[in-house]
């Protein structure tokens, strides 16, 4: 995948508001291999575009479309190759398993890509500082140390775009700089692209365009 394209979307709860948006209503391209930033005040739809993008929803207005191609079209089939192959998500609310470890969170992913070692992975848990929680159950976690684990499980697998939904809203700025320096390791490995939502805190990096929601 190249291209995400927005093309005069807007969600269902917007319509016939008068909505000022670099984004809703607009005719927006994210390129693979570019840094974008989405800015957005609390309840202005933010984590509904990165369902939207994903495929969770369908209630919006307009068209997405995949290098040219309207993700409506998409049967279930291709939902699976596309968010093990193409797309990552980072949830602003994670949805990590509270029962299960961090490392056990981490493995049912990997497990369905084979995409990262044993070594790769604790090494991830070592520089993030969590390395004595990989054993540890995430409900007994606070949610930063969930957002790490939430994030070593968005890198192990491949992709062409990672959205990450204000993924450093509960770092401090060290281990949100961690945190970004090893994202974007992996994403200039696989030459991806990031799209990357805040409503204000967000990771210092080189954005192509910053777009106001």
């Amino acid at each position: 995948m190249n291209s995400i394209e927005l093309h005069n979307i807007l969600p269902y709860v917007f319509e016939g508001r008068d909505v000022q948006s670099e984004i809703w209503l607009q005719d927006v391209v994210f390129q693979k291999g570019e840094t974008y930033l989405v800015e957005a005040s609390s309840g202005t739809g933010k984590s509904s575009l990165c369902s939207y993008i994903i495929g969770y929803r369908k209630d919006y207005l307009g068209n997405i479309c995949f290098d040219g191609n309207d993700i409506r079209q998409h049967k279930v089939s291709d939902w699976i190759n596309i968010r093990k192959h193409s797309l990552s998500l980072l949830f602003q609310e994670l949805r990590l398993f509270p029962e299960l470890t961090a490392m056990e969170n981490i493995d049912i992913k990997n497990g369905l890509t084979n995409h990262k070692s044993r070594k790769e992975i604790e090494t991830w848990f070592e520089r993030l500082g969590i390395a004595d929680k990989m054993n540890a159950k995430v409900g007994r976690m606070s949610f930063g140390q969930q957002q790490r684990v939430a994030m070593i499980r968005a890198l192990v697998q491949p992709f062409d775009f990672l959205m990450a939904d204000e993924p450093i809203s509960h770092l401090d700025d060290e281990n949100g700089a961690i945190m970004a320096s090893i994202m974007m390791e992996e994403v200039k490995r696989q030459g991806a692209g990031v799209i990357i939502t805040s409503i204000g805190k967000h990771m210092q990096l080189p954005y192509a365009k910053t777009f106001r929601l």
